[in-house]
């Protein structure tokens, strides 16, 4: 990938890097260098960084890093990352909430209880972007990206940018028809008026759930496959626990004790250790069980 031109770039405020390490920017703490890494303080900046590449190699959009293993070969394309600027939030009006997608997802929930919206709880129990949750229609607790987003403000590789109203987006469980091919900047939430106090309970409530439940301050990516909804009634990680030992590990790649569905790199796990537990588990539940199991972690190479 000839990459000359886009070092003569006016970036102004953004930054451009090339050969740029990518360990430190996800939650495995795994992975090589990517060719280009951009980081886009404006929307100005997306845009010509966008045009000048004009996708002459693979793009990949990186949020808070939370759900994403990322190979130990160098990633032959550009990263990209929004930066502050796409980190907004504001109130249109009584009950809508406009959030750049780089924000938190806990940072949003935050607000809509400072505003006294209820809706958004189950969002302070998510580490991802807001972005990376409209991708993957994140959700727990019975409730899903989809029951609260109004529209979402995006950008094309080919830098047109462009607005979709949600009645135009089919969502599934952990996915929608979205395009690969889009980067998204903002996104309009729909809350309903609740009194403060019961919405911070709402939020302590969830997040005891998941102390209770899930590993904590460690180096995991979340929950690593989808629950097979359509195959059965039983949790991913009740299939896992059915099929797997807790002790299978490759390198310092292992299974959390707490939680059969979230996979711990222990020290120093390269991204074949942690693939190969992934792609190993997968094959035991099929064996054990006849379901298929697919993963919710997204895998980059």
């Amino acid at each position: 990938m000839q990459i000359d031109d886009l070092k003569k770039l006016p970036i102004n405020d953004d930054e451009l890097y090339f050969d740029y390490d990518l360990k430190k920017l996800n939650w495995f703490n795994i992975g090589g260098k990517t060719k280009v890494f951009f980081k886009a303080k404006s929307l100005t900046g997306l845009v010509n960084f966008l045009k000048t590449f004009k996708k002459r190699g693979k793009i990949f959009v990186l949020g808070a890093g939370s759900n994403v293993l990322i190979s130990d070969d160098n990633f032959d394309g550009a990263v990209i990352k929004l930066g502050k600027n796409f980190q907004n939030l504001s109130i249109l009006n009584e009950n809508l909430i406009i959030a750049g997608c780089g924000v938190s997802q806990k940072k949003l929930s935050e607000f809509s209880k400072e505003n006294s919206l209820t809706g958004m709880e189950f969002m302070s129990c998510i580490p991802g972007s807001v972005g990376g949750g409209i991708r993957m229609n994140s959700g727990c607790f019975d409730n899903e990206f989809k029951d609260v987003l109004v529209s979402v403000q995006c950008i094309d590789f080919d830098g047109s940018v462009k607005m979709i109203n949600k009645n135009n987006i089919k969502f599934k469980y952990r996915g929608s028809d979205l395009s690969k091919d889009l980067i998204f900047l903002s996104a309009t939430f729909e809350g309903k008026k609740n009194e403060q106090d019961k919405i911070l309970q709402t939020m302590e409530q969830m997040k005891n759930r998941k102390e209770k439940a899930q590993p904590t301050k460690i180096k995991t990516g979340g929950s690593t496959f989808k629950n097979p909804i359509d195959q059965t009634s039983k949790k991913v990680w009740e299939l896992i626990n059915e099929s797997v030992p807790n002790s299978l590990s490759f390198g310092d790649a292992i299974i959390s004790e707490k939680h059969m569905n979230f996979f711990v790199n222990k020290k120093d796990a390269s991204f074949k250790d942690m693939k190969k537990l992934i792609y190993t588990v997968k094959e035991k539940v099929q064996k054990k069980t006849g379901i298929n199991i697919n993963p919710e972690i997204i895998i980059v190479e």
